[in-house]
């Protein structure tokens, strides 16, 4: 199986690439090969022109589409699965991946209608998302905020778009400072990629 990996963290030094390390590692034991999309590094530009707007708007399927954008959908034809690796800030991923879905699911590419029906380009078997927190799972899944991420990450963004199998590992109890989490977290990480 091929796994385009969006990657979304601003520090080469993170929590995060901890993550990713480990998710790879366990992507590795697996026979499984992947493609690493550092949002950061690639400088990948989150905000829609007005142009790529004007376009989601008029749906104009035809209408061209700017060059990382696809690049990104040559990316992403080449994978079995995708996987989302960033941190959770304000109850969501940061700017520069929820700008990735803003410009990538494109009009035409990630959803059309015809006929009256909804369909979608995107032929993904499987996606898995890995999120960093500071507060743990179950603060999270206490204030509702889990059952939010899930909805919109998995439902709106993953699902929603014809991707077949979704899973989210919350891996919590990341607080700068204390490490009694860490181990446990990379383990689940490893083993999210090895059982992909």
């Amino acid at each position: 199986m091929h796994v385009y990996i969006l990657f979304a963290h601003p520090s080469r030094k993170s929590f995060s690439r901890e993550v990713l390390e480990a998710f790879t590692e366990g992507l590795s034991e697996a026979g499984h090969t992947y493609e690493v999309g550092d949002l950061y590094r690639m400088n990948f530009r989150s905000e829609l022109s007005q142009e790529e707007y004007l376009r989601e708007i008029s749906q104009e399927a035809g209408s061209p589409l700017p060059e990382d954008v696809m690049e990104e959908h040559e990316r992403i034809g080449r994978a079995d699965a995708l996987a989302f690796i960033y941190p959770l800030w304000w109850s969501d991923c940061p700017a520069k991946l929820k700008g990735w879905f803003d410009r990538v699911w494109t009009y035409g590419y990630a959803y059309f209608y015809e006929d009256g029906e909804r369909g979608t380009r995107i032929d993904i078997e499987k996606a898995v998302v890995l999120c960093s927190a500071g507060h743990t799972e179950e603060d999270l899944e206490g204030t509702g905020i889990a059952e939010s991420m899930r909805s919109v990450m998995l439902g709106d963004r993953l699902l929603g778009v014809g991707v077949k199998n979704v899973t989210m590992e919350i891996l919590g109890g990341m607080v700068p400072g204390d490490d009694s989490c860490r181990e446990i977290n990379l383990m689940r990480a490893r083993r999210a990629g090895r059982n992909l």
